[in-house]
């Protein structure tokens, strides 16, 4: 009778449930320059997109009930986007801001010892656990007692779901604390055994990593599985990811995963766009500089310092020192107050730094040659620069010699 009883009200209270509902906005359309379509790969869908922003409180991940989860609350995440989680949290998980004495071991011992006894831990235990882990060791037991968990929940609670998306983002960010980079990404896989449910969150902790330790191996691992597991990348993903490359100057790879996530139609920020035009200057690629500069303007019409020297080094690179001079004096006059300063530093730079940067790429008969004729069409630009009135000293002096 009682069996009975509960079958029949089950339906019922499961239909009171509250989910989340996603209002995701539409995406912009592909750039026409650097062709439409998608990928080779094609598993990166034109599709909405969120801005990455981390999720605040910890959330009933387990079950409040041992039997029946009534009161248990949904969150639905899909793995695509990285929604704003704005569920009501139980009250029950608030106990992770009182840090626990327990180690990892004695946690997860008391968590197994509940789940061999059926009846679920508290979810303390769990938020203790995660927020615990400082080794290899830590993160393999963390990773054990979830697996565990996982099957409890589906076996005796009959809760087919994942733990929710805010859950998975925790783990990562353990992972990444305690230096267990290769766990970290099973926890992007949608298909595992420890009911994870990745979100692109998830790998911008991994991403931010990569770009502490100026990794672009562990860079493209994570772009790959990424890509593997429907993590569509995210205007921010793309930030990350072009600041690796232009840290390690691995052009190649910046210009490949800005093509295809252009054709994908992903939208690009300006700051993308001024590093993609920086290092496309820094390569010495006047052609790209142009296709970067044309897509950039469907974002932005105003110029940055950043966006606005790689044209003046597309000019010189083309021998056109005075559209160079032109260029300067335009961006000078459009430029914010407190950013014009910056101007006469960069400008330094391209007299001191950027030859050198970019005969470095050149054939060796070609090196000195080229170094020479970009001095002279820099002491062309300056001297113009000069004449128009532009209070902007330099040292010409500082132009290389020598290669």
């Amino acid at each position: 009778m009682y069996a009975a009883s509960m079958s029949r009200r089950l339906p019922r209270a499961l239909s009171r449930i509250s989910k989340d509902l996603l209002n995701p906005s539409p995406l912009c359309p592909a750039s026409e320059g650097m062709g439409s379509g998608l990928p080779a790969s094609g598993k990166w869908v034109l599709s909405r997109s969120f801005s990455f922003q981390p999720c605040h409180g910890e959330g009933n991940v387990l079950a409040r009930s041992q039997l029946w989860p009534i009161n248990f609350q949904k969150i639905e995440c899909n793995s695509i986007y990285s929604p704003i989680l704005t569920a009501n949290y139980s009250s029950e998980a608030n106990t992770e801001s009182t840090a626990s004495l327990e180690s990892v071991q004695e946690l997860y011992e008391k968590m197994l010892k509940s789940v061999e006894a059926r009846t679920m831990p508290p979810n303390a235990l769990l938020w203790s656990m995660i927020g615990s882990c400082s080794n290899q060791e830590d993160i393999k037991l963390l990773f054990q007692i979830l697996q565990k968990l996982r099957i409890f929940r589906l076996s005796n609670l009959r809760i087919h779901e994942n733990f929710n998306c805010h859950l998975c983002m925790r783990v990562v960010e353990a992972c990444v604390r305690a230096g267990a980079i290769d766990y970290g990404l099973i926890a992007l896989r949608k298909h595992n055994v420890y009911g994870l449910s990745p979100t692109i969150g998830s790998a911008h902790y991994l991403l931010m990593y990569a770009k502490e330790h100026n990794d672009v191996k562990l860079m493209k691992k994570i772009v790959n599985i990424m890509e593997q597991n429907s993590l569509r990348p995210q205007p921010g993903t793309v930030d990350i990811i072009f600041s690796i490359c232009y840290n390690t100057n691995a052009s190649e790879t910046l210009f490949m995963y800005a093509q295809r996530f252009v054709k994908a139609g992903i939208k690009l920020r300006r700051s993308s766009y001024d590093i993609w035009m920086e290092l496309a200057a820094r390569t010495g690629d006047s052609d790209a500089i142009w296709k970067i500069n044309s897509l950039r303007g469907r974002v932005s019409k105003q110029y940055t310092v950043a966006s606005g020297f790689p044209c003046v080094k597309g000019f010189l690179l083309e021998h056109k020192p005075e559209r160079a001079a032109a260029a300067i004096q335009y961006l000078y006059q459009h430029l914010p107050e407190k950013t014009k300063p910056q101007v006469q530093g960069e400008l330094q730079k391209l007299i001191i730094e950027w030859p050198l940067e970019v005969a470095k790429r050149k054939n060796k008969e070609e090196r000195q040659a080229f170094v020479e004729s970009l001095k002279n069409d820099v002491t062309l630009m300056v001297t113009s620069i000069l004449n128009k009135g532009l209070d902007l000293s330099v040292d010409l002096e500082k132009l290389p010699q020598k290669v």
